[in-house]
């Protein structure tokens, strides 16, 4: 802690600061529909995922308990850190949420969650209730950008070490938090960061759960800060904080300093891997007959083709497997004939197996070079007759936000309209509660 005005104030107090200083006049148009469209994307991902098997698992634990939180597109209420777990392992489910790529991170997944749970807590305002997310997306990305390098991602799941304290900032910022209790609400976030990125070699479930563990981590730290508990204020940038533990430096962590983070953002146009998403795209501009195809040969940053589980040509025991897989992601594409989540449950499919298994992944020096300002990939397939076709694209083509808005009218059915006008509306809503009450079925 410091002890004289002349000493650099700590990193979370200035992260803190920052956030708390951040008013509505800061916010232009585009980050205010940014933030729109980021929920609606997180709606309609948990509204879609609700009969998965990890959605479902994350729904009946949270049953057991009794509260004011909504559990999104079920009966149950619960207590604000139980639904923000379900909520956000809901919108995780599919991997089709947005993504941070400088901090390699699934902000939304987390931000989301955990203010729509605090919001049936207290009553909050529309425009508390964006400003918040903004403020988490901030120190999500900021935290992120400075940690996830190559050999931490490898290890390490970032969305565990961002998400909470984004929720924790975000959600603060929300209640209307002192800067003492926030700054202990993100050094006990700062304490519950983690996630191992174990699970892309089998498959493993605990991928789905992450954002789950950083949503309810949040509110937890938030609750305790509530509560007076006190932690300590260089969690973050101490000589045993979260940056040291992974000897990584604060010098690059840099909040409110130029285009807002949210803008960074971009949302997932397929239910897969980030890493796959261009590759499929250049897959799909071939248009070639799959039969065909004789080999593929797809070219990637060194981000995508070391991140782990996505240079994988099975076998394909479990969905997140394929998910995960470029080889398999762009077989599926050129087999069907399209991105979709039914792709993804075809593991047996023999004409996808084939073209996974003909698919040579390369790391390429000049996308390695433009990541992660852009996400492009190149894929080269060898046609039985000789003929060598090519599609390179310079960087992924996100899901606009009509896509978005087309998306969430589909998984929310007959209540669609009238949640899509109160997200619309967000700004001018008193009660956004009101909101997360429309979430639940009866």
């Amino acid at each position: 802690m410091y002890t004289s005005a002349s000493e650099r104030p700590s990193l979370s107090r200035r992260i803190v600061r920052s956030a708390r200083r951040l008013s509505w006049t800061d916010l232009a148009p585009d980050v205010v529909d940014q933030a729109k469209v980021g929920l609606l994307d997180m709606l309609s991902c948990a509204l879609e995922a609700r009969h998965l098997p990890w959605g479902e698992q994350a729904v009946r634990m949270v049953s057991r308990c009794d509260g004011k939180a909504t559990v999104i597109g079920t009966a149950f209420r619960v207590a604000a850190s139980e639904a923000a777990f379900a909520n956000a392992v809901l919108a995780h489910s599919l991997l089709r949420e947005d993504m941070h790529t400088g901090a390699v991170s699934h902000l939304g997944v987390v931000i989301y969650p955990v203010l729509l749970a605090l919001a049936q807590q207290t009553k909050v305002s529309g425009r508390d209730f964006i400003l918040a997310a903004v403020c988490g997306y901030e120190i999500g990305a900021a935290v992120g950008r400075a940690m996830m390098d190559l050999e931490m991602v490898r290890r390490f799941r970032p969305t565990g070490f961002t998400g909470p304290l984004a929720g924790a900032v975000a959600g603060s910022r929300l209640l209307g938090l002192e800067e003492q209790p926030m700054i202990s609400a993100l050094g006990f976030a700062a304490n519950a960061a983690g996630g191992l990125n174990e699970w892309p070699y089998s498959g493993g479930d605990e991928m789905f759960f992450h954002p789950g563990f950083a949503a309810r981590n949040a509110i937890t730290s938030i609750e305790l800060a509530q509560l007076g508990a006190r932690a300590s204020e260089t969690a973050l940038d101490g000589r045993s904080g979260l940056f040291a533990a992974f000897e990584k430096s604060t010098e690059a962590v840099h909040v409110f300093r130029g285009p807002l983070e949210i803008l960074a953002v971009y949302h997932k146009p397929a239910p897969a891997c980030n890493y796959a998403q261009t590759a499929c795209q250049a897959a799909l501009a071939l248009d070639v007959p799959s039969a065909e195809i004789i080999s593929i040969t797809v070219k990637v940053s060194g981000a995508a083709a070391n991140y782990p589980g996505c240079d994988y040509a099975g076998p394909f025991e479990r969905i997140l497997q394929a998910k995960m897989s470029i080889q398999y992601s762009v077989a599926a594409a050129l087999s069907r004939g399209g991105i979709a989540e039914a792709n993804y449950h075809l593991l047996s499919d023999p004409e996808i197996l084939r073209l996974a298994g003909i698919t040579t992944v390369e790391a390429d020096p000049e996308l390695t070079a433009a990541y992660p300002d852009v996400q492009g990939a190149e894929v080269m397939v060898t046609l039985r007759s000789g003929e060598i076709v090519r599609k390179r694209l310079r960087d992924v083509v996100p899901a606009t936000a009509a896509e978005i808005r087309a998306r969430f009218r589909s998984a929310a059915g007959s209540a669609a309209g009238v949640i899509e006008e109160m997200v619309e509306a967000l700004e001018r809503q008193e009660d956004v509660g009101r909101l997360a009450a429309r979430l639940r079925t009866t």
